[in-house]
């Protein structure tokens, strides 16, 4: 794990036990059991690194389960989750974003590093964005930093939020990909680029039957009929 995030140091950062005496209450969301075990040992050592994982989710429903129940101050969240994706959890928890006591806080943490996945989870109400190259020690200090109201991305991701938000003539929202949820959209660039489905099952963690659900349901959302008019469809939006 070698890429860092824009983010200035501090006591947890530094070695200094617990942040200074500081404490912040994390859930994890993320489908993936094996990365939720491992995050959890590499930050959850709450005496060293003064975070303290509460709860963890693997879908949609789970994270706003969890998240309502326990009402942490951070949210570590994967953008591509069953049920919706992240964008479907920080639509749920939008209220205990805005609370005027408390808020709870969303810090994306994804294996995609795609712009159009960045700028809908900040869109969303995420207060940053971090890849899972991320080191332990950046974790740690980018969590407290999103605690206390500061965004935070790693630093080629900020390009992209810049240049949306910057933008005086954003493209027009595109009614058709909207209609498909963020897995869905990751099958559908890799179908794009030529995946098999195998290929595809293995990248993303899931199995073929997996796969070929998700483009069943892509082809029906966009009615169209097979993975060659799929492909000139996303090749047309730049999606490849």
């Amino acid at each position: 794990m070698s890429e860092g995030v824009h983010a200035e140091s501090t006591p947890a950062a530094s070695g200094d036990p617990a942040g200074g005496g500081r404490r912040v209450r994390v859930v994890l969301v993320d489908d993936h059991r094996m990365f939720r075990t491992g995050v959890q040992a590499e930050i959850g050592r709450t005496e060293e690194t003064g975070v303290e994982v509460v709860g963890e989710a693997a879908d949609v429903d789970q994270a706003v389960t969890v998240i309502t129940a326990t009402r942490p101050e951070v949210v570590l969240l994967d953008v591509h989750l069953p049920g919706g994706g992240g964008v479907e959890v920080l639509r749920r928890c939008a209220p205990m974003m805005t609370a005027a006591e408390n808020p709870v806080r969303f810090l994306a943490l994804s294996v995609s590093d795609a712009a159009e996945d960045v700028i809908g989870v900040i869109r969303g109400g995420a207060r940053g964005y971090v890849t899972k190259t991320i080191t332990g020690t950046d974790l740690v200090n980018s969590i407290f930093r999103v605690q206390e109201g500061d965004a935070v991305f790693s630093p080629r991701l900020a390009g992209f939020v810049l240049d949306a938000f910057a933008s005086t003539d954003a493209p027009p929202v595109d009614e058709d990909l909207d209609r498909l949820t963020q897995r869905e959209r990751e099958v559908l660039r890799l179908i794009a680029r030529g995946y098999a489905y195998k290929e595809i099952a293995k990248q993303l963690f899931i199995s073929v039957k997996t796969v070929e659900s998700h483009v069943s349901a892509v082809l029906r959302k966009l009615q169209l009929s097979n993975r060659h008019e799929l492909t000139r469809w996303a090749t047309a939006r730049r999606l490849v």
